[in-house]
């Protein structure tokens, strides 16, 4: 599948970018290229074979779900210039 001008032109135009004529034919060969390598590893035959959520076979490491920090927020709050109700106050900056 390749690109025409036109439909290079159509695509920046709908992405609302400026394209040169120059620019559009440099794009055409970029797509063209994208295109072939696409029905290149479209036509590999993939049957039989299993989806991997990873390139390789790995396995992530476990560990047990457990606190292992205090509870600091007071100490963390009392440095804060102003605090209510365990909340920070920062001073408007939208109106």
């Amino acid at each position: 599948m390749s690109l025409t001008l036109d439909e290079i032109q159509k695509i920046a135009r709908l992405a609302r970018l400026r394209v040169t004529p120059e620019e559009a034919t440099q794009l055409q060969s970029h797509f063209s290229g994208l295109f072939a390598l696409v029905d290149e590893l479209q036509a590999i035959d993939t049957e039989g074979v299993l989806p991997m959520s990873h390139a390789q076979d790995i396995a992530l490491r476990l560990r047990e779900d457990k606190v292992t920090e205090t509870d600091r927020r007071d100490a963390l709050q009392a440095v804060a210039p102003q605090v209510e109700k365990g909340l920070y106050l920062v001073p408007k900056v939208i109106e």
